[in-house]
C-alpha cells in the first residue's frame, strides 16, 4: 500500500493537461460562469462527433435519462423496462418521471447485456419504453432491441453512460433510440466531475429537454445577458438541471483527446485479456472482437461468487490495487427490493456475486498490468488451495 493507505494502482486515475487548466481559468476570467456560448459549442461537437441533430448538456447522466423517460411519455401508470444489472439511476429516472422500472434480465456472464428475449416476455399494454445500458463501454443489442420496440410501438432510451464513441454496425451508440443518455462523472472516459448530455435526432425531444433542463423557461440567463430577450415565461414543470460552463470548457478541451484515450483503452483492454485468458477461474465478458468497437471503460471480470469479496479484500490489502464491483443488481437493492418484493432475475444476480472491476485507464502502465494479473492470480490460487483444504 502506498502512503495514507490509499491503494498504489487506483481504480481510475485522471489526469488533466495544462490546456485543460487553461480552458477553465479562461472560462473563469471570462466571468460568465452559468450554461452558454461554452456549453452549446461543446453540444455542437458532440452531436456532430455522435452523427445526430441534437446533443443537450445537463447537470448528470441522470437528468439526461429523466428527461429522456419525459419525452418517451413515460408517467404514471406506464412501465419501462430496464435491465437489472446496471447502475441504479437507469431504474431511478423512471420513477423520477412517475413510471414503473420492470427489471429484466442479462444474457449472462459472458455477455451482461439486457437480453432482448427477455424483454419481449416482460412487454404489456403498459410499456412505454425499453432502457438498454451498454455496460462497460460495450454495445448492447440495440439494433435487436430498436427492431423489437418498432414493432410494439415503444421508445427505446439509450444508456450510453459507459461508452462515448463506441459502435455498433458502424454507427455511434446513442444515435439508435429516440434519445441517448451519456454521463461526464468524475470516473467516466470523458470525465469533467459531474455533467451529462441527452442526445437525439428527434427536434421536439431536443426542444423539450432544452426548455425543462433549466426550468421550463422560454429564455434563459444567457440570451437575456445577450439582449436576445429582456424577459421570459414558464411554461411547464422543469428543472435545474444546466450544465455549467467551466465544465463546458474543460468537455472540449478533453474532447480533443477522446479517441486517442479510447485507443489506448483498446491496447490496454487487449493485453488483460491476453494475460488473464491464463488465469484459471477468472471469466472474461464479451468477446476479443468486440474491443474493436468499444470504448473500453471498464475491464470487468467474472470470478466465482465465493471468492468475489475474499479477492477484492486480498487485492487491495496485500497488493494496493484497487477494484470495484459493477454492479450489484438494483432489483435487490433495499428500495426496490420492497418496491417490488418477489422479482427473480438469476443472471443478473449471479453477475452481481461475480463480477470484479479491476483498473484501467490510459497512463496505466504495462508494469501495472502486470502486478494486477500476477496478484488476481496468486489470490485465486491460494482462494482454491483453502477451499480444498
Amino acid at each position: 500500500m502506498s502512503a495514507g493507505g490509499f491503494p498504489e494502482i487506483p481504480l481510475f486515475d485522471l489526469r488533466l493537461e495544462p490546456q485543460d487548466l487553461e480552458a477553465v481559468a479562461q472560462t473563469l476570467r471570462s466571468g460568465w460562469l452559468t450554461l452558454g456560448p461554452r456549453t452549446q459549442e461543446f453540444e455542437e461537437t458532440f452531436a456532430a462527433h455522435l452523427g445526430v441533430r441534437h446533443a443537450v448538456a445537463v447537470s448528470s447522466c441522470t437528468a439526461a435519462l429523466h428527461l429522456a423517460y419525459l419525452a418517451a411519455g413515460v408517467g404514471p401508470g406506464d412501465e419501462v423496462i430496464v435491465p437489472a444489472f446496471t447502475f441504479a439511476a437507469t431504474a431511478a429516472a423512471v420513477l423520477y418521471a412517475g413510471g414503473t422500472p420492470v427489471f429484466a434480465d442479462i444474457r449472462g456472464l459472458e455477455d451482461p447485456s439486457i437480453d432482448p428475449q427477455d424483454v419481449a416476455r416482460r412487454i404489456t399494454p403498459r410499456t412505454k419504453a425499453v432502457a438498454c445500458v451498454h455496460f462497460a463501454g460495450y454495445a448492447a443489442p440495440v439494433q435487436e432491441l430498436q427492431a423489437l420496440c418498432c414493432e410494439h410501438g415503444l421508445a427505446l432510451i439509450e444508456d450510453v453512460a459507459h461508452a462515448p464513441s463506441a459502435t455498433a454496425g458502424g454507427r455511434k451508440l446513442g444515435s439508435f433510440g429516440l434519445a441517448g443518455a451519456f454521463s461526464f462523472f468524475s470516473n467516466k472516459i470523458l470525465s469533467v466531475g459531474e455533467g451529462g448530455l441527452l442526445s437525439t435526432d428527434d427536434d421536439a425531444v431536443a426542444e423539450q429537454a432544452r426548455a425543462l433542463r433549466s426550468h421550463a423557461m422560454t429564455s434563459g440567463t444567457w440570451a437575456r445577458h445577450t439582449g436576445a430577450t429582456t424577459t421570459y415565461d414558464v411554461t411547464g414543470l422543469g428543472f435545474n438541471y444546466r450544465l455549467d460552463e467551466p465544465r463546458a470548457a474543460l468537455l472540449s478541451s478533453r474532447f480533443r483527446r477522446l479517441e486517442d484515450d479510447i485507443a489506448r483503452r483498446r491496447v490496454l483492454t487487449r493485453r488483460y485479456r491476453e494475460l488473464l485468458g491464463a488465469v484459471e477461474g477468472v471469466t472474461l465478458p464479451y468477446r476479443d472482437e468486440d474491443v474493436d468497437t468499444s470504448s473500453c471503460y471498464v475491464l470487468p471480470i467474472m470470478v466465482a461468487p465465493e471468492v468475489q469479496g475474499p479477492l477484492r479484500i486480498a487485492l487491495r490489502e496485500k497488493h494496493g490495487v484497487q477494484t470495484s464491483l459493477f454492479y450489484p443488481s438494483v432489483h435487490e437493492f433495499t428500495a426496490y427490493r420492497e418496491r417490488f418484493a418477489g422479482v427473480s432475475l438469476p443472471r443478473a444476480e449471479l453477475a452481481s456475486r461475480c463480477e470484479v472491476t479491476i483498473p484501467l485507464f490510459p497512463h496505466l502502465t504495462e508494469e501495472q498490468q502486470d502486478h494486477v494479473v500476477r496478484s488476481i492470480d496468486q489470490e485465486l490460487r491460494a482462494l482454491r488451495a483453502g477451499v480444498s483444504r
